[in-house]
C-alpha cells in the first residue's frame, strides 16, 4: 500500500471497490455491530490506514482497550488526518463524528471526559470495517 490516499470519484466506482458493509459504514455513516470487527483486540505494533483510500490514520501507539467493542484510539496519526463533523443523527444527544481527511469517509466518533487513563482524555471509537491493518513499528 502506498503512503499517497487514492479513491474514486463518483459513488458507483465507491460501491465497486468496497464490500457492502464496508460501503454502509465508509459512505453512509452506518456503524458495524460491536464485537465483530477484527482490529477490537489486535495489540500488535503497525499503521491503521482508511480502507476507503489507503490514508494512514491511526498507529498502534495510541490504541487503548476501552472494551466499548470498537478499536479505540486515544489520538490521530497527526492532526492533519481526520476531520470532525457535528453528528446530531440520535436527537438530544450530539456526538463528534470522525472522517478521513483525505477521501472523507466516515470512521466512527471521538468522545472526551470519559476517565480513561490516556494521555488526552479521548477516545476514537472507530468502526473495524474502516481500517486496514500495516504491521511494522508504528511510524508513518
Amino acid at each position: 500500500m502506498t503512503d499517497e490516499p487514492s479513491f474514486p470519484a463518483t459513488e458507483a466506482q465507491w460501491r465497486e471497490r468496497l464490500t457492502p458493509l464496508e460501503y454502509r459504514v465508509l459512505r453512509q455513516g452506518a456503524t458495524e455491530q460491536p464485537f465483530t470487527g477484527e482490529h477490537v483486540d489486535r495489540a500488535t505494533p503497525g499503521v491503521y490506514r482508511c480502507r476507503a483510500c489507503g490514508a494512514p490514520l491511526f498507529t498502534s501507539a495510541a490504541k487503548f482497550a476501552s472494551h466499548c467493542g470498537w478499536p479505540s484510539f486515544f489520538q490521530a496519526a497527526a492532526v492533519d488526518r481526520v476531520t470532525y463533523h457535528v453528528d446530531t443523527s440520535i436527537p438530544g444527544r450530539p456526538r463528534t463524528e470522525v472522517r478521513c481527511a483525505a477521501c472523507a469517509s466516515h470512521l466512527g466518533h471521538l468522545f472526551e471526559g470519559e476517565g480513561y487513563d490516556t494521555p488526552t482524555d479521548r477516545r476514537y471509537c472507530i468502526n473495524s470495517v474502516c481500517l486496514d491493518f500495516v504491521p511494522g513499528d508504528g511510524s508513518l
